[in-house]
C-alpha cells in the first residue's frame, strides 16, 4: 500500500483559526471522493488535559478515526533531552496510523509567546512527513502588512517558491472589528473595503502559479456564536426556564437599561438580553416578541432578585415557545462584561456549530489542482460527502426554479434562504408576502434576490382554471371544482409546475405525502415509459451510498411493477453519480426458495433483464448477500454484483420502508428522500420531521432531476 499524500496545516499566528480550516479542508477533501485520514500528532501547549479540540471534531462528525495526539509535555520533553529524532518518528508513525487514506491532513501547531520555536517544529514536521503544506491566515490592518505576514512565514518551509509549500487560506475575509475581543453583537462594524478572493489576488503580491490562494473564507456570525447553554455555563446561571437553551445560538447582546419603546430595535433573532430582575416592562416586552414568533437567544434576568410571580405566570406561554430564561447573582454590567470575555471557541460537544463551520470553509477552498494530483494516483469513491458535494453542485449547474407551496413554514423559509445563498436553485415560495416577510425577519432571515414570493391571490388562482379543466376533464372536472381545488397552495403550486412556469416542486413539511402526490398524479402524471410513480432513498451509509426502492409509495407492486421500480431506481442511480448494481431483494437467494412472494421477485427480475439487458440486475437475493462481500462468496460465488449491490429494490413497501429506518436507525446514517420517479416533471415530498438541511438537499434533488426528467 502506497503511502497516503500528507497536507501539514499550518497558521501563520495565533487567531487564525486553525482548527476551522483544518477541518474544512478535511470536508472538501471528502466531497470530492477522496478517503481522507487525519492526524493532529502534538497537542498545543496548555490543552495537555483537555480534550485534543481538532480530533474530538474530526471523530464525531466523519467516520474518521485518528490517532491520540502526544501531549505537548511529552514533546517538549523529548525537545529538552535533545530526543527531537525520537520525537518525529513518533509523528510519523501517528501519520501512518491513518490507515488506507488517500490523503491526510496534518494540523500543526500554533506559536505562541511562550513557545516561538513552534514554527521551526512544524517546518520539521513538514520535511519527516515530506508534506506539501498550506498556511492559514487572515487579512489584518492592511495588504501590505498581509503580505509581509505571509512571506515570512513562508520562509520556514522555503519560501513562496518551493515546491511543497501550496499556498494560503484566507481566514475571517471581511470581519467585523472588535471593540471588545469575545464581543458577539449583529451590529458589528464591517470594515471600510472589503475583500474575495478576485481582490486579494489582485492586491498581494506573494500570490503567483506556484503559491496559491487556495480559498478566502468570508466571516460568518455562525463562527462566532455560541448555544445559549454556553452562556449560562460561562456566567453559572440558574435556569429558570431551559427551553431551547441545546439550540439557540447568541448573534447580539444587549444590556438593556432603556425604557421599551427605545429597546425594541435589540428584539430579533439571536439576541440575549441582560437586564435586572426587576425590570418587569423589559420581561414583558420580550415574552411578547418571542410569542410573535422572534428566536431570541435568552433572557438573563440580573441582581440578587426574584422576578415577579405575577409577571413570571403572564410569561408563561413566552417560556413555551422554547424562550430560555436565566438568571445570575451578579449586577447587569458585571454579567455583559463576563459575556463579552467569553471564549468564541466552538466547544466540542457543539456538533451542529462545527458542522456548519466545516461547510462554511470547505465551500471557499480552491483545490480542484491538488485533488486531480492525488486522482492521478488513486480511484475515487462516492462517500457520503462526495454525494452531498455532487447534489450541490450539480444543482448549481442546472439552475432550476423549484416551487415551495408551504412558503410560510420555518423550515422552508431557511431553506429557500440556504439555496440562494448557496445557488442551489432559484426558490419560489407561495403565501401572503407580508407573513413570509415577517416569519423571515422574525427568524433573522435575508431571503435575497434568490428567492421569488407569490401571492396566492384569487386572481392568480383563476389563471390556472382553464388549463386545469382542460386536464380533468376527462374526470368532469368544472371550473367551480377547478377554482376550489386551487384554494389548496400544493394544488396551485402543481399547476405553476404543470404550465412549465417552475422547474420542480418540493413540499411535505405540514403536508401529508397523499396531499402532496395526489395533485401530481393528476396535473402532472407518468412518464410515458413508465408504468407507476415510485420513489428512492439515497441512504449516505458510512463509507458510500447506495439507493433503496420503493420504500414510500407501492404497497405491494407485482412483478412488472416491481420489474419498472428496478429500472427507475437503477436511472435515478445513475443520474446521480452512483453505480447501478441492482439487487432485487427477497427472502431467498438464488433458486434455494420457493414461494409466492419470492417467485414474485424471480419473474421481475427477468422482466427487468429482457427491458433493460445494459443494466446489471440479480435477484432474488437476500439482503446480505447483496451487500456483504463475504456472504457472497459463499451463497452466490459467480455473481458479479453479489456483495456489492448499489441499488437495493424490496419486494413490497412494508419491507422496504422498515428495513429504510431500521438501518438509518441503527447505523445512523442520514437518508435523503423518498425522491419520486416516474413522473413527467419532479415533485418530491418531504418527512413532516424534516429539518432544514434534509429540505435543501431534497431542493438540489429535484433541480436535478428537472435537467434530465
Amino acid at each position: 500500500m502506497s503511502q497516503p499524500h500528507a497536507l501539514l496545516v499550518v497558521p501563520t499566528g495565533p487567531g487564525v483559526g486553525l482548527t476551522s480550516v483544518s477541518l474544512g479542508l478535511v470536508r472538501a477533501l471528502e466531497s470530492r471522493g477522496l478517503r481522507v485520514g487525519f492526524v493532529k500528532p502534538i497537542r498545543q501547549p496548555g490543552a495537555d488535559d483537555e480534550l485534543e479540540r481538532s480530533t474530538e471534531f474530526v471523530r464525531r462528525t466523519t467516520s474518521i478515526r485518528p490517532a491520540e495526539s502526544l501531549p505537548f509535555r511529552e514533546a517538549e520533553a523529548l525537545l529538552s533531552a535533545g530526543k527531537r529524532s525520537e520525537l518525529l518518528q513518533d509523528v510519523v508513525n501517528r501519520f501512518r496510523e491513518a490507515g488506507d487514506a488517500d490523503v491526510v491532513v496534518v494540523e500543526g501547531l500554533a506559536a505562541t509567546a511562550d513557545h516561538p520555536g513552534l514554527d521551526t517544529l512544524n517546518g520539521q514536521i513538514a520535511r519527516a512527513l515530506d508534506a506539501e503544506v498550506v498556511l492559514v491566515t487572515s487579512l489584518g490592518e492592511s495588504l501590505t502588512a498581509f503580505t509581509d505576514r505571509l512571506t515570512l512565514a513562508s520562509e520556514t518551509f522555503g519560501g513562496s517558491r518551493d515546491p511543497k509549500l501550496l499556498g494560503a487560506v484566507v481566514n475571517m475575509v471581511n470581519a467585523p472589528r472588535m471593540d471588545v475581543i469575545g464581543t458577539t453583537r449583529t451590529a458589528l462594524r464591517r470594515p471600510a473595503v472589503t475583500h474575495d478572493a478576485a481582490s486579494i489576488r489582485a492586491a498581494s503580491a506573494v500570490f503567483t502559479p506556484r503559491f496559491e490562494l487556495l480559498g478566502a473564507v468570508p466571516f460568518d456570525p455562525i463562527m462566532v456564536s455560541p448555544r445559549t447553554y454556553d452562556v449560562a455555563q460561562q456566567l453559572g446561571a440558574a435556569v429558570l426556564s431551559r427551553g431551547d437553551l441545546m439550540t439557540r445560538r447568541v448573534v447580539d447582546v444587549s444590556l438593556v437599561a432603556r425604557t421599551v419603546a427605545n429597546m425594541t430595535h435589540r428584539l430579533r433573532a439571536g439576541a440575549l438580553l441582560i437586564t435586572p430582575a426587576d425590570r418587569d416592562d423589559v420581561i414583558l416586552a420580550v415574552c411578547m416578541a418571542a410569542m410573535n414568533g422572534s428566536p431570541l437567544a435568552g433572557l438573563v434576568l440580573t441582581g440578587d432578585l426574584e422576578p415577579s410571580p405575577q409577571v413570571m405566570r403572564l410569561c408563561a406561554k413566552a417560556f413555551a415557545t422554547g424562550l430560555p430564561l436565566l438568571s445570575v447573582t451578579t449586577d447587569s454590567y458585571v454579567t455583559a462584561a463576563r459575556v463579552a470575555a467569553m471564549n468564541l471557541e466552538v466547544p466540542v460537544d457543539d456538533e451542529v456549530r462545527i458542522e456548519k463551520v466545516m461547510q462554511r470553509v470547505a465551500e471557499h477552498l480552491e483545490i480542484d489542482g491538488l485533488v486531480e494530483r492525488v486522482l492521478r494516483e488513486r480511484e475515487p469513491r462516492l462517500s457520503p460527502p462526495a454525494f452531498l458535494h455532487r447534489l450541490v453542485e450539480g444543482a448549481r449547474a442546472a439552475r432550476k426554479r423549484i416551487v415551495l407551496p408551504e412558503g410560510t413554514e420555518p423550515r422552508t423559509l431557511e431553506a429557500a434562504a440556504v439555496c440562494a445563498q448557496r445557488g442551489i436553485a432559484a426558490c419560489v415560495l407561495i403565501g401572503d408576502p407580508e407573513v413570509i416577510a415577517a416569519a423571515a425577519e422574525a427568524q433573522g432571515l435575508e431571503l435575497g434576490a434568490g428567492v421569488e414570493v407569490v401571492a396566492a391571490t384569487d386572481e392568480l388562482r383563476e389563471r390556472y382554471v382553464p388549463a386545469m379543466v382542460e386536464l380533468r376533464k376527462h374526470k368532469g372536472l368544472t371550473a367551480d371544482g377547478a377554482r376550489n381545488q386551487l384554494r389548496d397552495d400544493v394544488v396551485l403550486a402543481t399547476m405553476m409546475l404543470a404550465q412549465g412556469e417552475v422547474d420542480g416542486l418540493v413540499a411535505g413539511a405540514i403536508n401529508t405525502t397523499a396531499h402532496t402526490i395526489r395533485p401530481a398524479l393528476q396535473l402532472i402524471k407518468t412518464r410515458a415509459d413508465t408504468m407507476l410513480v415510485s420513489s428512492v432513498f439515497f441512504m449516505c451509509l458510512p463509507d458510500e451510498v447506495v439507493v433503496y426502492g420503493d420504500c414510500a409509495v407501492n404497497p405491494d407492486p407485482n412483478a412488472e411493477e416491481l420489474a419498472d421500480i428496478a429500472i427507475r431506481s437503477a436511472e435515478s442511480a445513475l443520474a446521480f453519480g452512483i453505480p447501478a448494481r441492482v439487487a432485487m431483494i427477497s427472502y431467498s437467494t438464488g433458486a434455494s426458495g420457493e414461494g409466492a412472494d419470492v417467485d414474485k421477485v424471480r419473474r421481475a427480475t427477468q422482466i427487468a433483464i429482457a427491458l433493460r439487458p445494459d443494466l446489471l440486475i440479480e435477484g432474488p437475493l437476500q439482503y446480505d448477500a447483496a451487500t456483504v462481500p463475504s456472504v457472497a462468496r459463499s451463497k452466490v460465488p459467480d455473481s458479479v454484483l453479489a456483495g456489492r449491490a448499489t441499488v437495493l429494490v424490496f419486494p413490497d413497501l412494508n419491507t422496504g420502508n422498515s428495513t429504510y429506518k431500521a438501518v438509518q436507525r441503527a447505523a445512523d446514517v442520514v437518508s435523503i428522500g423518498p425522491m419520486l420517479q416516474g413522473l413527467r416533471m419532479p415533485v418530491n415530498d418531504l418527512s413532516r420531521g424534516a429539518s432544514v438541511e434534509d429540505i435543501v438537499y431534497t431542493i438540489a434533488l429535484t433541480a436535478i432531476q428537472a435537467a434530465y426528467t
